[in-house]
């Protein structure tokens, strides 16, 4: 993840910016929970105000792009993790699963320090179907898998809860899915520099051309008009809140 985002992710901050509602729906899932690690922590979108933080990144153009006043950070990664067992009530990790290099290994030390439960921002590719994909990278559309695999997370935690998350039109976090209603924004460099996708997507550039000349010509209106009454849309975004197994 440090290498992805030392190349692509130096105006980060400036497109990913909490969305608010996002923000609650997370606040409610860590509950009273007090003492929390936040790990791929990034810019530190998420990180609840007036609790016991700490951040875990191992990219230091994302540490650098931290606001004055958020939560100290420990340049590191999920897989070694270094802090005591059950070191805190609750272990997060939000949009960054996708960069680990070993999954289970991450998960398992998630499980290890957290006390009570594990809270994850996930995606669910191609339910519902997103038009960026279906209409302009279907290839990569079918390669696509959870940021999360449910099937690892089960071995790991005794229980998954799965919450439906839907994104709002005018979604200030700039990840995927957050342009749905302004597609002109996926032709802005600056935008895709802040979302992982486009770094490993195939013919990037023919992809964007032809959206370029749906939207000039009106193609994209006529197949996605309808979206433009909707206020928010499920994109398959979800909560996951993970309880822990018992000793």
């Amino acid at each position: 993840m440090n290498a992805l985002y030392d190349a692509i992710g130096k105006g980060y901050a400036d497109f990913r910016k909490p969305d608010p509602r996002i923000a609650a729906a997370i606040n409610l899932a860590l509950g009273d929970a007090r003492r929390i690690v936040n790990i791929g922590a990034g810019a530190g979108s998420y990180e609840p105000a007036g609790r016991d933080v700490i951040a875990v990144e191992p990219s230091a153009i994302m540490i650098a792009q931290r606001p004055t006043g958020a939560a100290p950070v420990i340049c590191g990664t999920a897989e070694a993790l270094p802090f005591a067992d059950k070191s805190f009530d609750v272990a997060t990790a939000f949009l960054t699963t996708h960069h680990w290099s070993n999954l289970g290994a991450g998960l398992r030390e998630m499980a290890r320090v957290a006390r009570g439960r594990c809270v994850f921002l996930d995606h669910t590719p191609g339910t519902p179907e997103f038009w960026l994909l279906r209409d302009y990278f279907p290839i990569r559309a079918r390669s696509m898998k959870p940021l999360l695999d449910l099937d690892i997370a089960r071995t790991v935690f005794a229980a998954l809860r799965i919450v439906p998350i839907a994104v709002p039109h005018d979604c200030s976090d700039g990840f995927l899915g957050a342009y749905w209603r302004r597609p002109r924004a996926y032709l802005d460099a600056r935008v895709r520099d802040a979302i992982s996708f486009f770094a490993h997507a195939p013919q990037v550039e023919v992809a964007l051309d032809q959206l370029r000349r749906d939207l000039d010509d009106g193609t994209w209106l006529r197949r996605n008009g309808q979206l433009l009454r909707e206020t928010e849309l499920d994109l398959g975004y979800r909560l996951i809140v993970a309880t822990l197994k018992q000793d």
